[in-house]
């Protein structure tokens, strides 16, 4: 996060584009244009409708974007560990989209990582956000 406002001084032209999703707000508010994102594909219009307010340069879409940032951060945290390409696809699942399994080397949830991905996806699907 502290380097956004460093690139920003150093290449004034230079795109920042945000890379976890974790971060998304604070980057979105910094000035980045665009988002490599992983919980959109689980989460789509509650993850589309965030990232439209963080970057839209709108102070008062800060108050509708934190309480929306709050209740997705526990998924969106996912994205910055080693199971996120497997939580992703966890929460693809239980939303009701085509997740599937992960292809090796990558191996499967287990235990209490999955069932807390269980957990917090249906905390925010229980929310009504899709």
């Amino acid at each position: 996060m502290r380097r956004a406002y460093e690139i920003a001084e150093r290449a004034p032209g230079l795109d920042l584009l945000i890379g976890a999703d974790d971060v998304l707000l604070e980057l979105g508010l910094a000035g980045a244009v665009g988002w490599i994102a992983g919980y959109p594909n689980a989460i789509p219009d509650a993850t589309v409708e965030l990232y439209r307010l963080a970057t839209s340069g709108v102070g008062a879409d800060l108050e509708k974007a934190l309480p929306l940032y709050r209740a997705l951060h526990p998924l969106l945290r996912w994205d910055s560990r080693t199971e996120f390409v497997q939580a992703i696809k966890a929460s693809m699942d239980l939303a009701g989209l085509r997740g599937g399994p992960c292809r090796p080397p990558r191996s499967r949830l287990t235990g209490e990582v999955a069932a807390r991905v269980v957990r917090e996806t249906e905390t925010v699907l229980g929310l009504g956000y899709r």
